[in-house]
C-alpha cells in the first residue's frame, strides 16, 4: 500500500465524490444528445443575417465553425469518459451501502436545494430520532462511504 494513502483525508474525499454524483450521472444521460446538437449545428449550412450591417467575408469561416464543433465534441467525450471512470469506481461502494445510509447521505449531500438543517429534521422525522442521533447515524453512513471508497 502506498504511503499517501495513511495521509490521504478520506472522509472530506468522500463528502467530494458523493457531491459529484448528481453531476456525473447528468453527463453520462446527456452527452449523446449534446454531441448529437453539436453535430448538427456543425453540419448544417450558416444562416444569413438579414439586419442591413454590412458582413466581412471569412472564406475559412465554416471550417473554423467545423473545428469547433469538433474541438466540442472531443471535450464533451473526455468529460464523458471521466463521468463512466467515476462511476465504475463510485457505483459499486454506493450500492453497498443500506438504504437508511443512502438516505440519510442523500438528505445531507444530495438535496443541494435544502440547507443542512432541513436534512436533519427530514432524518428525524423519516427515523424518530433525535438530532444528535441524526448527526450520528450521518457520520456513520459516511464513515461506511468512504471505507468501500478508500479502504481502511
Amino acid at each position: 500500500m502506498n504511503i499517501v494513502w495513511h495521509y490521504l483525508d478520506k472522509k472530506p474525499a468522500a463528502i467530494n465524490a458523493l457531491k459529484d454524483y448528481s453531476s456525473m450521472k447528468y453527463i453520462i444521460e446527456h452527452t449523446d444528445e449534446d454531441i448529437a446538437n453539436i453535430y448538427d449545428k456543425i453540419t448544417s449550412p450558416a444562416s444569413s443575417v438579414t439586419d442591413g450591417m454590412p458582413t466581412v467575408h471569412d472564406p475559412n469561416a465554416g471550417e473554423k465553425r467545423i473545428i469547433s464543433g469538433i474541438h466540442e465534441i472531443d471535450v464533451l467525450k473526455e468529460r464523458y469518459r471521466q463521468a463512466l471512470e467515476y462511476m465504475n469506481w463510485f457505483q459499486p461502494a454506493w450500492d453497498e451501502l443500506s438504504e437508511d445510509e443512502r438516505f440519510v447521505l442523500t438528505e445531507f449531500y444530495l438535496n443541494e436545494e435544502q440547507k443542512q438543517i432541513d436534512a436533519v429534521y427530514n432524518i428525524c422525522e423519516h427515523f424518530h430520532i433525535e438530532r444528535s442521533s441524526a448527526y450520528n447515524k450521518k457520520n456513520r453512513a459516511l464513515h461506511h462511504l468512504a471505507l468501500l471508497l478508500y479502504g481502511k
